[in-house]
């Protein structure tokens, strides 16, 4: 489709200046629809902005700097390394925070590869990302815990933007168990203007109100929305597929992020080479839910 663009960000350093990281832009007919961005940690969605131009997800906020604005993690990966006949090693990393977290020191997701190709009326990113352990002995650079691919579908709509997207992740050369926990697995840290205590509201679709309330199992889709200047309203709204027979488990926050994984509460287990897929749709809009028709979308 005419009018998409994906480039990197050119930055104008001065001479002897280099940048740590890199932003990739998606643009519709010249306008940002949202960025690709590779952090120190991880990559990431931000900015992440509706039609009228208004951003919607925070970036690294100060009271959780590793919350990413829209982004993939997960706490708790357990490689399951054998040391001996017949004996396993739990080798556990944390690839949600950005220091070491109850006693777990921080892997990274890095970005091995990036292609962008519009179809028809969408454009589809198709990115290859490594999750790799922290520095330690014996393996100074990190041990490779699985393999990621994410495909990432953005189409225009009327009033929004629909972002589809498709993680395959695949053990390495060892098994992994993720989880249990509540930091995983797909994220969306909403712009601060939509926190509840700022006049905002988070809303499942079953009517219920509040973080609280939503938390757990039972909600197929959660939506954020609140004022964003100059009396306007936007909203994000994140819908989840079950993965087989596991049904999406939910952590939201009144103050403004949403969490949905397959293994909250349940541990996953990938054998060598053996991988899963979840789906997940998210849906940036100009006005409140009901307005953007989040229902028949």
């Amino acid at each position: 489709m005419a009018g998409f663009e994906l480039t990197s960000d050119s930055l104008a350093l001065p001479p002897g200046a280099w940048a740590r990281t890199h932003r990739r832009r998606l643009r519709h007919d010249g306008r940002t629809v949202l960025a690709l961005t590779q952090g120190a940690f991880r990559p990431y969605v931000f900015p992440l902005v509706t039609p009228a131009g208004f951003a919607v997800t925070s970036e690294a906020p100060a009271d959780h700097p590793h919350h990413a604005s829209l982004w993939i993690g997960a706490d708790h990966v357990h490689a399951l390394t054998p040391t001996a006949p017949g004996a396993v090693e739990e080798y556990t990393y944390n690839f949600y925070t950005d220091e070491t977290f109850q006693g777990r020191a921080p892997g990274r997701l890095i970005e091995r590869g990036c292609d962008g190709a519009a179809d028809g009326e969408a454009f589809v990113i198709d990115q290859a990302i490594d999750w790799q352990g922290p520095g330690e002995w014996a393996a100074a650079a990190g041990r490779l815990v699985a393999r990621e691919r994410r495909v990432t579908r953005v189409a225009l709509g009327p009033g929004h933007y629909r972002i589809d997207v498709a993680s395959t992740l695949a053990a390495g050369e060892k098994a992994i168990r993720l989880g249990p926990t509540r930091h995983a697995y797909f994220n969306v840290r909403v712009a601060d203007s939509l926190a509840v205590a700022n006049g905002g509201r988070v809303q499942d679709d079953r009517g219920r109100d509040g973080g609280v309330a939503i938390s757990g199992e039972g909600a197929r889709r959660v939506d954020f929305s609140g004022p964003v200047g100059g009396g306007a309203w936007a909203g994000v709204t994140v819908i989840a597929e079950p993965i087989g027979d596991r049904v999406p488990s939910w952590f939201v926050s009144d103050w403004g992020v949403m969490t949905v994984g397959p293994f909250r509460a349940q541990a996953l287990e990938l054998e060598p080479e053996q991988d899963f897929t979840a789906h997940y749709t998210v849906i940036v809009h100009d006005g409140d839910a009901a307005a953007a028709g989040i229902d028949r979308l």
